[in-house]
């Protein structure tokens, strides 16, 4: 028979109705495909999508056939499976640094990949208690302006903000621009942080990805600060990055802790903390940074999280306390 105008693109389109419409559990028969060809306006005979399905497992594509009542064909393993694209559209979807919309685009986007019978299930709605509505729309580009300068060893600058409680942003430095060599994204509790060689405190320091603003890549630069970032403590940084203290120095702290807090511990530090049981208590050493938001939280245990060292944290820990206590008696408390 004449080819049509459309019979070059017959393979895509073989290929794109496959994975469109076929799973494991939905195969398709061969009148079907001619049907769906000839609605893309491409004629085919029988022997033609026959040598076509042959090509297709050439080129790698997983085309199975199934026997029963009769023959269908399907797609077996696809680049991504089920449970992966589920899995990183909960990654998406979860994430607090990503804005509601741009989780609900990457969420259409990923669903898009599977066949048309498993989309219901990706297709679905995330909440986060901590998102807020303000978040920054610019993190994906930050995100290229991070890889970019990495890749060709640039530094890069940016304004870095937080939030004040009128929920403005309040601008870092008043407002300057950092200048920074970046070296690493990390993800940690769903946040994403660069880690990099800050010029103006030369150190290294971590920096929320969705609180940077107007980030640009320096063309004319070259990173520094390697010797530093070989010898900076990732682990140690991501612990301080636990309690939103950045910047500060990391401790080896010791904690005492009741029987019933060791699954809270393990999730909080990993399972590679080690614990030292002592009856109806155990002892785990941890790497933080300690301040107020780190207190705030072994406070909040209740007294069944004690600190027990270094000395001077134990100390810093124990007047906390002692000051919220005479906050809450109020001022004749205080002034006895």
């Amino acid at each position: 028979m004449a080819k049509s105008a459309n019979q070059k693109k017959k393979l895509m389109v073989l290929r794109g109705i496959l994975l469109e419409k076929t799973d494991s559990g939905h195969g398709i028969s061969m009148s079907e495909l001619i049907r769906s060809l000839a609605a893309h306006g491409i004629k085919a005979e029988r022997k033609s999508v026959y040598d076509d399905l042959n090509a297709l497992r050439e080129l790698g594509v997983d085309v199975k056939t199934k026997r029963g009542r009769g023959v269908s064909y399907y797609v077996g393993e696809r680049e991504f499976s089920s449970a992966e694209l589920k899995l990183l559209a909960d990654a998406a979807g979860s994430s607090k640094f990503i804005p509601l919309e741009k989780s609900r685009e990457l969420n259409e986007k990923l669903a898009s990949l599977a066949g048309v019978n498993e989309r219901r299930s990706l297709k679905r709605d995330f909440y986060v208690s901590s998102r807020g509505s303000g978040r920054n729309d610019d993190i994906f580009k930050n995100i290229d302006v991070i890889f970019d300068s990495i890749n060709d060893d640039r530094d890069m600058e940016f304004r870095y903000f937080g939030w004040d409680a009128r929920k403005n942003k309040k601008y870092h430095r008043g407002g300057r621009t950092y200048r920074v060599s970046p070296w690493s994204l990390i993800w940690d509790d769903s946040n994403y942080y660069l880690a990099g060689y800050d010029h103006e405190s030369k150190e290294m320091r971590h920096f929320r990805v969705d609180k940077m603003e107007n980030a640009a890549s320096l063309p004319e630069s070259k990173r520094t600060g390697r010797d530093k970032f070989e010898k900076y403590d990732v682990a140690s940084a991501c612990a301080g990055a636990m309690f939103g203290m950045f910047g500060g120095k990391p401790e080896r702290v010791t904690l005492r802790c009741d029987e019933a807090l060791a699954n809270v511990m393990i999730d909080r530090f990993g399972q590679s903390t080690v614990i030292l049981n002592d009856g109806d208590t155990f002892s785990i050493h941890v790497n933080v940074v300690p301040g107020e938001t780190f207190y705030g939280w072994v406070a909040g245990f209740g007294g069944r999280v004690r600190v027990l060292a270094p000395e001077q944290v134990a100390a810093e820990y124990s007047a906390l306390l002692k000051k919220a206590d005479a906050a809450q008696r109020g001022p004749e408390a205080a002034g006895n």
